[in-house]
């Protein structure tokens, strides 16, 4: 029974056929995998958007504003230890005297007097 069943008759091609074919085969399979990129890149989206509902609100042990204070207060802390080493240290003082307003209103008489 098999050999009473109607076979397939292949005649050459074409080159320039073959070629035609071999084009238009590489076009569909660009198509799907360019499909398949974007099917993967709008999936990730989804993904993403629904990991940063489900999301936690991050709460900060160390808030902005304390952070804000301390680098502040330790700015001045550096300023008026640099006053009392300074003036103590290098400039044969007493480093509390750094702290006085009047040596500072001295100091400033001295730089501005002509």
């Amino acid at each position: 029974m098999a050999s009473s069943e109607a076979k397939e008759v292949t005649q050459p091609v074409k080159r320039s056929d073959q070629r035609q074919l071999q084009k238009d085969e590489m076009k569909i399979d660009r198509k799907i995998k360019k499909q398949d990129h974007n099917d993967r890149k709008s999936q990730k989206r989804k993904q993403r958007a629904e990991k940063k509902l489900n999301r936690m609100p991050v709460r900060r042990v160390f808030p902005i504003w304390l952070r804000v204070i301390v680098v502040l207060v330790l700015a001045l802390v550096g300023l008026f230890g640099g006053m009392m080493v300074g003036y103590g240290v290098i400039g044969d003082g007493n480093p509390i005297e750094a702290l006085d307003l009047d040596t500072w209103r001295h100091i400033i008489d001295i730089v501005i007097a002509e």
